[in-house]
């Protein structure tokens, strides 16, 4: 007869917990001592929690936040979520417990709290982007540390504005994104279509260099007209009298405003007619410009390009007619991006805070926390670089 005794576990399967518990113990001593060493060198805490056994170092919480700074979550989370009204008093205390805990706010939680993905969109002309490539990388960069600064994402897409169904393509793309703001570069940036779909989503948006309907919303913007103007001045005071000028594109409304500018600034000096040709802001189009010009009766002693990459363009395009640059030709770009400072001799230009520009767009979309963003305008400072591209013209005294 058998009796009730319990029955013993297999030798072999005893051996096997007995080693899974060892291993767990020498994991537990292993993870302590990680985070004494972590402590040491770091000089912050790190907490360890135990689950069935296992320790394992655990994520810093916006409780503990609240618990080190005294305060309570709901004011942590406004100072992490940057809301408005925020004291100096709990904001000092609140980042101070952040630096001391090394808390790192979890986005995906807080997206799905608040309703808010922490990304930032950049709109930019496909066409543009793949013939501009001095101008979209600044644009980029500066987005791009706005967002970084805040704990937000950027996402770049490129659209083609000029196609028949753009529209179809763009609201199949905002089909399948989530962001919390756009920002809308040139020529976009003045795309009516572009704004219309946004406004119907409910998608906020802030505009870099737009040049009509500026009340539909927040934009950034500097003078290029003036800024056009300084530099027809500056090649004028050198001496030069047959200065040139190689217009942008004729559907981006700040080529139209610096040929105005420097058009007018040799108005004002007497000189009412002048050259031209068009590079539409292309490299390769500079090249033919330059051809163009200097093969006229009377060709100019002085080129202005409309952007850099043009104006590198015009450079080697002297360059292939046996012209030096500033010797026999003086030539100048507007932006002042990384091309001018990639040829030889380097570029004077206009510099235009490109970068700038896209930074505070985005921080105008990441101040509004996913909401539409009041209709504020902000026009940044541009300055003349001089460099080695352009001297007193050959025979000035």
């Amino acid at each position: 007869m058998r009796g009730h005794s319990r029955q013993r576990m297999p030798l072999r399967l005893t051996r096997v917990v007995s080693a899974v518990k060892t291993a767990l113990s020498i994991a537990d001593i292993y993870a302590s001592w990680c985070c004494f060493f972590a402590s040491a060198v770091t000089g912050s805490s790190v907490r360890l929690r135990f689950f069935r056994g296992i320790s394992r170092v655990s994520r810093i919480t916006i409780s503990d936040v609240a618990l080190a700074a005294g305060v309570s979550m709901k004011s942590v989370s406004r100072v992490i979520n940057g809301e408005p009204n925020v004291s100096g008093k709990l904001l000092s205390r609140v980042q101070a417990a952040i630096d001391q805990l090394g808390y790192v706010p979890d986005f995906a939680a807080r997206s799905l709290a608040g309703g808010r993905t922490f990304t930032i969109g950049l709109l930019t002309n496909d066409f543009g982007s793949a013939l501009m490539p001095g101008y979209y990388p600044e644009m980029q960069a500066g987005a791009y540390r706005a967002c970084r600064k805040a704990g937000y994402h950027l996402i770049v897409e490129s659209l083609r504005s000029q196609d028949q169904d753009y529209s179809a393509i763009f609201e199949a793309t905002l089909s399948t994104m989530r962001v919390d703001g756009f920002i809308l570069s040139p020529p976009l940036s003045d795309h009516v279509q572009t704004m219309a779909i946004l406004e119907r989503r409910g998608i906020p948006f802030a505009r870099v260099s737009p040049s009509t309907e500026m009340e539909r919303g927040p934009y950034v913007a500097m003078d290029d007209e003036t800024a056009a103007a300084e530099m027809a001045n500056h090649l004028w005071d050198l001496g030069h009298r047959n200065i040139a000028f190689v217009a942008g594109r004729e559907d981006h409304h700040a080529a139209h405003l610096r040929r105005n500018g420097f058009a007018e600034a040799l108005r004002a000096k007497g000189c009412t007619t002048f050259s031209e040709a068009t590079a539409r802001f292309q490299f390769e189009h500079g090249i033919d410009a330059a051809k163009v010009l200097m093969n006229a009766p009377n060709p100019p002693t002085a080129i202005f390009a409309a952007n850099d990459d043009s104006a590198a363009g015009v450079m080697a395009g002297l360059a292939e007619l046996g012209l030096k640059v500033p010797d026999d030709v003086s030539v100048a770009g507007f932006d002042d991006s990384w091309v001018a400072r990639s040829v030889w001799p380097y570029l004077t230009t206009i510099h235009q805070p490109i970068a700038e520009m896209a930074q505070m767009a985005a921080e105008m979309l990441i101040g509004g926390n996913g909401h539409r963003v009041e209709a504020k305008a902000f026009m940044l400072d541009h300055h003349l670089v001089i460099r080695g591209s352009t001297a007193a013209p050959k025979g000035a005294s």
